[in-house]
């Protein structure tokens, strides 16, 4: 691997930064606010991808913002795993941005433009976390999603909403202080240095004679700290995050918050500790067991709800684990499977949650056993959410059939028969959870008291952009090298 000192990969960071200005300087025209969130998701996107021909040719982008302590600075850098969070956070935000439109001026949401500017700070967090080339500037972007996330979750401002929002501030940056900010220090105490291991997922930063103890405990620290994960016990915020608008539910699920959370894991497990030191130290297969505890767990709860938002919330918890116990399996074949799992995830997931916000929007109704019939009246939102669905299940060709092929090849190379079951259970455990809503929708009888024909598709700047997502998930699902490639390079 080559590493090349360039002032490039601030632009993504630069751009994302000016766009909360932008958004404010045009608050008092809402076309033009709304404009410089798009333009700015499409120049976001597009400088990611300039970095791709490089890095799929073994280049490594660095630069060193300033420097704090020895050992300690504000730097960044890009390489595979970075560009599959980068690419997939700003090319949501274009979509989540008409999403958006559609949505707020339909319901005729108030305070807009701080929810526009709290909206593109989080993907200014989201870059800042998927460059980060150490530790300290991790840590210093993830606390800045929470932060700005915050509103969002309590937009609405009522009574449930700021509930909803101080659980959410409370385990996000609770854990952030009591367990990551610990595991940051011990870690620059253990290695002299917070400077991730870039250019290959084996070798990590941990010296072999570094005392067992305090690197099994700071592993755990930094599991326990990267709540936003999700991983069970410490999950719970994340369904009681769902009072914010459907949009933010999209944000949170599908494009910043999670996916920083499992993001941050994948980081610090294959350039933190590298593969060697997790397998030496004994550290992958716990954390694969509670990947899969988590999976299972979630997937039956989810079963219980009613609400398409909290069932899809706890979707969230279990699939978000596919990454995690992909990682921790060890196994090439799995952390490919895991890695590739954010994206396939993420445009599946936020075709799910948007589909959600155009039922609401149409019709009003939150709860699936209202639903019986909607399908007839709203096909492109139930087609598109049925393909996200089946994704989530793991039937082919949609993308989620190619990460759960890789995890579960990957698992059976670890030998682990019982990650297998659990892998094949949570995908009898989905189909129970989305394929009763997909019937309901398409072949029951309306409930007592509802007329169908008083329903119609939602506005066409939320039903065109779940419809592009969930044709994008057909096309990772038949090209799943589209992001295998940027893992490969990694381990190459």
């Amino acid at each position: 691997m080559t590493q090349i000192i360039s002032s490039y990969i601030l632009l993504p960071l630069i751009i994302t930064l000016i766009a909360p200005f932008a958004i404010w300087y045009f608050r008092k025209n809402i076309n033009l606010r709304e404009s410089a969130s798009f333009i700015a998701g499409a120049a976001t996107f597009l400088s990611v991808l300039y970095l791709v021909p490089k890095v799929l040719d073994g280049t490594i982008y660095t630069y060193t913002l300033f420097t704090i302590l020895p050992g300690i600075t504000v730097s960044f850098a890009a390489d595979g795993l970075a560009l599959i969070f980068a690419l997939v956070a700003s090319f949501l935000w274009m979509f989540a941005t008409s999403y958006n439109i559609g949505y707020m001026r339909s319901l005729n949401e108030h305070a807009q433009t701080r929810y526009y500017i709290c909206f593109a700070v989080a993907i200014f967090g989201a870059m800042g976390v998927a460059f980060s080339s150490n530790i300290f500037t991790l840590y210093l972007f993830y606390e800045i999603i929470t932060v700005f996330t915050y509103p969002l979750v309590a937009h609405h401002q009522d009574k449930e909403a700021y509930r909803g929002a101080r659980k959410y501030l409370v385990y996000l940056m609770g854990t952030s202080k009591l367990f990551l900010l610990p595991a940051m220090i011990m870690t620059y105490v253990l290695c002299g240095t917070l400077d991730f291991h870039l250019g290959d997922m084996v070798t990590g930063i941990f010296p072999e004679d570094a005392p067992t103890h305090w690197v099994v405990v700071t592993y755990i620290l930094y599991i326990a700290g990267l709540a936003k994960a999700a991983i069970m016990p410490l999950h719970n915020w994340l369904p009681s995050a769902m009072v914010a608008p459907t949009p933010v539910s999209a944000l949170l699920h599908a494009v910043a918050v999670v996916k920083a959370g499992v993001f941050s894991i994948c980081r610090i497990i294959l350039s933190g500790f590298g593969l060697e030191t997790m397998d030496t130290y004994y550290l992958g297969l716990p954390t694969a067991y509670l990947a899969a505890f988590t999976i299972i767990t979630a997937s039956i709860i989810a079963l219980t709800k009613d609400d398409l938002k909290a069932r899809l919330a706890y979707s969230t918890v279990s699939q978000l684990s596919y990454v995690v116990l992909g990682v921790a399996l060890l196994t090439p074949l799995a952390v490919a499977g895991g890695t590739m799992h954010i994206a396939h995830h993420a445009f599946s997931k936020i075709t799910l949650f948007f589909a959600a916000g155009a039922i609401y929007v149409a019709t009003h109704h939150k709860k699936i056993s209202m639903m019986s019939g909607f399908g007839r009246k709203m096909p492109w939102t139930f087609g598109a959410f049925g393909i996200a669905a089946l994704s989530m299940i793991g039937v082919p060709p949609v993308a989620g059939f190619a990460s759960k092929w890789y995890l579960i090849t990957g698992a059976m190379g670890a030998g682990q028969i019982v990650i297998v079951f659990a892998l094949m259970a949570s995908t009898v455990l989905n189909a129970a959870y989305f394929g009763p809503i997909i019937y309901k929708a398409f072949f029951e009888k309306p409930a007592p008291g509802i007329d169908i024909n008083d329903y119609s598709e939602a506005p066409r700047t939320m039903v065109i952009p779940l419809c592009i997502t969930a044709a994008i998930s057909i096309i990772l699902g038949v090209y799943p090298q589209i992001f295998y490639q940027f893992i490969a390079v990694l381990g190459s």
